[in-house]
């Protein structure tokens, strides 16, 4: 069904399968089901394609208001939907919620914020593993932020774009996440600069190579205490953490769809960086205690992965997202960070590099080294997590079971011997009860194991899980821009280009290499 829309933004096609838009224009959307993070319909000149979806609004009305709807990149678990605040980039997604509590307004937020939901279809790449039996739709599937250019800002190279666009070819493939996620224009020189960087995330050499510089002022973060609160008189309940950064020790209180939205922002600013991913939301069932011990576990382990990592502890919205108790406050920051420029392709303007050379063969050659490692190792992650969930099926319930009913067995004979007063014997009937009740209590044993062992195993390889199957869509980006490399060399080679814009691509594909090997350390 044709839904009417507007564009937010200016958008220049780029192939003949996309169409260009006008910000404020009149469109026409085909179908809400967004592609990878494009839409396909019609502007007012009548010329129909695709454009990026997060570059309208797709325009409805309830109850006689209007609400703006935006779709983005379908991807992760058909099972989860997802909430996020537009944002002018295409290409972006979201991990999935579809909790009820996610549904209602975000008064304790911003009433103003749009929330809006995202359907899910394809198998997770990167950042979300593949849905498995025992752990299905754990975490939605993030694709990397799309950059949006800004030409009142200064190039990163002198050459005009005109000469840039006849120079170096883009790539064909537009949907792919070297394109998407902004990393191409970045290593073309497309990425304006900025007046003013104020964040600077520094790389130093380690004994094993490039190293994120640790964070000067290191801290943890304790998750305890879920609550159960009710707003609206009751109407509407979620669950409460408590949040006790060691740095200030002042304890701040956030509900998961508050962790939603940090992990959103996350994604959103983090080009080069395997985000953890944060524990799997589901339908029904919220409120039980098994449930709600096994997320608590599970974001213990993920704020433990967030303070120790020596860039995203740093960075300013989860400092907020920590530290800030004043709600006025609260909603200036959520603001200030969703209103954050250095993200995706930007992003990379604030890293600053060793000066040691590096031999870019070097640098692929490790880094495919480290793809057949993290490919083989989330391989065995996954395979021990199944071996595990199944272990721990039949601990509460076959092994269990099985007891109970020897137990209840020797129960029955033990019965049957009390039918024969005069020949019966206590002592012997009491032995036989005892016998019976200490195998029921083995089972019970049984099913109370899994949480002495297996399930903080579990827990620890679904974090390690989601860390490694981020990584195929990050070294796509290298492998991207070594491409590139390779092509303005040989251009240069040919006459065909400046060696001072060959220099240029090779130094900002340093940039990305350093960035990879750092997160790869």
């Amino acid at each position: 069904m044709a839904l009417k829309a507007r564009a937010l933004y200016n958008f220049q096609s780029e192939n003949k399968e996309e169409i260009s838009i006008q910000e404020n224009e009149e469109l026409v959307i085909f179908s809400e089901n967004s592609l990878d993070g494009w839409l396909q319909g019609q502007n007012s000149r009548g010329e129909t394609g695709l454009f990026p979806a997060s570059y309208v609004e797709i325009l409805r009305s309830r109850s006689g208001s209007s609400y703006t709807d935006c779709s983005s990149s379908p991807a992760g678990s058909p099972r989860h939907d997802s909430f996020y605040t537009a944002t002018p980039n295409p290409g972006i997604s979201y991990q999935g919620s579809f909790e009820d509590d996610d549904d209602d307004d975000w008064d304790d937020w911003d009433d103003a914020c749009t929330v809006v939901e995202e359907p899910r279809s394809a198998p997770g790449t990167n950042g979300h593993p593949s849905p498995n039996l025992q752990y299905p739709t754990a975490y939605g599937h993030h694709q990397h932020t799309g950059y949006r250019p800004k030409p009142a800002l200064e190039r990163q190279d002198s050459m005009s774009s005109s000469k840039r666009g006849s120079v170096v070819g883009r790539n064909l493939n537009r949907f792919s996440c070297f394109v998407r996620s902004g990393v191409e224009a970045f290593i073309l020189g497309d990425v304006p600069l900025m007046s003013k960087i104020a964040e600077v995330y520094c790389i130093e050499m380690g004994s094993k190579g490039p190293q994120w510089r640790a964070n000067p002022h290191p801290f943890i973060c304790s998750v305890e205490d879920p609550t159960k609160q009710t707003k609206f008189k009751g109407i509407k309940s979620y669950i409460s953490y408590k949040l006790t950064p060691s740095n200030i020790n002042s304890p701040v209180y956030r509900r998961y769809k508050h962790f939603d939205w940090l992990y959103n922002r996350l994604l959103h600013k983090f080009t080069v960086i395997s985000v953890p991913h944060l524990p799997e939301k589901q339908a029904t069932g919220r409120f039980e205690e098994d449930f709600i011990e096994k997320r608590k576990r599970r974001l213990i382990l993920w704020m433990d992965h967030m303070t120790s990592h020596p860039v995203l502890s740093q960075y300013e919205g989860f400092q907020h997202f920590l530290c800030c108790r004043d709600e006025k406050q609260w909603k200036l920051g959520k603001r200030r960070a969703e209103k954050d420029e250095m993200v995706g392709a930007s992003f990379l303007l604030t890293i600053q590099i060793p000066t040691e050379h590096q031999d870019l063969q070097d640098v692929e050659d490790r880094v495919d080294t480290f793809k057949a490692f993290s490919k083989k190792m989330e391989d065995s992650v996954l395979q021990l997590t199944n071996v595990a969930s199944e272990l721990v099926r039949k601990h509460v319930g076959g092994f269990r079971k099985e007891f109970q009913k020897l137990g209840n067995a020797f129960q029955a004979i033990s019965h049957s011997f009390y039918m024969d007063p005069p020949y019966s014997s206590d002592a012997l009937n009491n032995a036989i009860s005892h016998t019976g009740k200490t195998y029921e209590t083995v089972g019970e044993m049984f099913a109370e194991q899994p949480n002495n062992d297996l399930f903080l195993m579990l827990d620890t390889l679904s974090l390690y899980q989601g860390l490694l199957s981020n990584f195929p869509d990050i070294i796509h980006l290298q492998k991207g821009a070594f491409a590139k490399v390779k092509e303005s060399q040989r251009m240069s080679d040919e006459g065909r280009m400046d060696q001072e814009e060959a220099d240029g691509i090779r130094k900002r594909c340093r940039v990305v290499g350093f960035a990879l090997q750092a997160e790869m350390n």
